[in-house]
């Protein structure tokens, strides 16, 4: 059974945007986590991987083997190595380091936490804040609460896996070609649907790529043209930073750009494992 870990392709109102598998793609085989949750409900990396789980275990209790497809990497890592059960901040706080400019965080921040603050950017807002409004609520640095996850399956799974990093210049190409074909094939129509509803910009749905670029010419803000031309170029970046973060995380699973040589390693493993 293929099982989604892809954070657009579980909302219900982006299957052309998220590029998630109709019923003639699936081919029959049964999937599971695709277009399960409304746009008005963010998704989370901790709920996506209690869900994951739950269909993991069910899916080994039939006597199947799940495959994950999909390229969120944080939600794969929390899947495997579980979550940091950061205690809640308190809202005075977060509300006062909300309030103050990221300089001033960034200079208390180091007094607090040093390796946080050494770390990140100076420059780096929604970061810097987190890290400070934790060690002012908590005592303790965020890295100590990260080094504390709980949840992973990984130590009771046998993983086999594949990241495909692609040819840079021809993925390049095929984005901005899928992109423009998902404005064909009726992405305009899926984005103005979210407007009409009214959604906070905030959510998740709102901000997957795409949505933002489309929603401005929709509200008259670009032409298509450029509206298609911004959607082509975020996907480009979003790949781009995808590529570096796969390669960076030890998630234990090998990236390679040769597709039919990634199919083969897997199959054998299947079979090895009796798949």
């Amino acid at each position: 059974m293929i099982v989604n870990a892809d954070s657009a392709q579980v909302y219900v109102d982006l299957r052309i945007l998220s590029a998630r598998p109709c019923l003639e793609e699936m081919g029959g085989i049964e999937h599971r986590l695709f277009g399960t949750r409304d746009g008005a409900e963010a998704c989370s990396a901790a709920a996506w991987a209690e869900e994951a789980r739950a269909a993991i275990a069910d899916i080994h209790q039939r006597g199947q083997h799940p495959i994950l497809v999909g390229g969120t990497g944080l939600y794969l890592r929390t899947l495997l190595d579980g979550i940091a059960e950061v205690p809640p901040v308190d809202p005075a706080i977060r509300a006062e380091v909300r309030a103050a400019s990221v300089e001033d965080n960034h200079r208390l921040l180091a007094a607090l936490d040093a390796e946080a603050a050494t770390r990140l950017h100076p420059n780096d807002t929604t970061r810097i804040a987190r890290a400070l409004e934790v060690v002012r609520s908590t005592g303790l640095p965020l890295r100590r609460w990260q080094g504390r996850t709980t949840g992973g399956i990984r130590s009771s799974v046998r993983l086999t896996g594949t990241i495909l990093l692609g040819d840079g210049p021809e993925l390049a190409r095929r984005i901005d070609r899928r992109f423009a074909a998902m404005v064909d094939e009726g992405a305009l129509k899926e984005v103005r649907l979210l407007l009409d509803r009214g959604l906070s910009p905030d959510l998740p749905v709102m901000r997957a790529i795409g949505v933002p670029e489309l929603a401005a010419h929709l509200k008259g803000e670009m032409s298509l043209e450029q509206a298609v031309a911004a959607g082509q170029l975020s996907t480009r970046q979003y790949a781009k930073r995808q590529r570096t973060w796969f390669r960076n995380q030890p998630l234990g699973i090998a990236p390679t750009s040769e597709p039919e040589s990634a199919l083969r390693d897997l199959l054998a493993a299947a079979k090895d494992c009796g798949c």
